[in-house]
């Protein structure tokens, strides 16, 4: 792919940088946390986040109507226990992701392990959106029900 130098533009122009950053990809959607969407089972699904140095106090998940919002913010530490730290790579910046889910998708739970959040999703429809499958008959209707896969 390629790239193009945009700065000559942002020199002669006034009140276009927001669109010029767009095209630079600089507005793209953030990478913290990192995190995988995974089918454990035929109606089943787990995301896990990667939320190192995060306890579960610091940490909330809420699911409301289609949407899975999961936040961490890193609760203030008193420096006088902990030492000096010379390099921090670990980050520690508070985030919020939001995940659409799709209709009939619920939380069924979640649980920390080794710096990794799990939240645990099932897919069950109702028995009336279920299909049904309605053979023709000699006169007398006959409902079959079918499993839906």
């Amino acid at each position: 792919m390629r790239t193009f130098d945009l700065a000559p533009l942002y020199r002669s122009t006034v009140g276009f940088d927001r669109l010029f950053s767009m095209l630079d990809g600089f507005e793209a959607t953030p990478g913290y946390p990192p995190y995988n969407i995974e089918r454990t089972g035929e109606n089943a699904y787990r995301i896990s986040v990667a939320v190192a140095g995060f306890g579960e106090d610091e940490l909330s998940i809420e699911a409301k109507e289609n949407t899975l919002t999961i936040k961490g913010e890193k609760q203030t530490k008193d420096e006088k226990n902990s030492g000096e730290v010379l390099y921090q790579g670990i980050a520690a910046r508070a985030f919020e992701r939001v995940f659409q889910l799709a209709d009939y998708v619920q939380v069924k739970g979640a649980a920390l392990e080794n710096g990794l959040l799990h939240v645990d999703l099932v897919r069950e429809i109702p028995e009336a959106k279920k299909p049904r499958q309605i053979p023709i008959g000699n006169g007398r209707a006959k409902v079959v029900e079918v499993k839906a896969a």
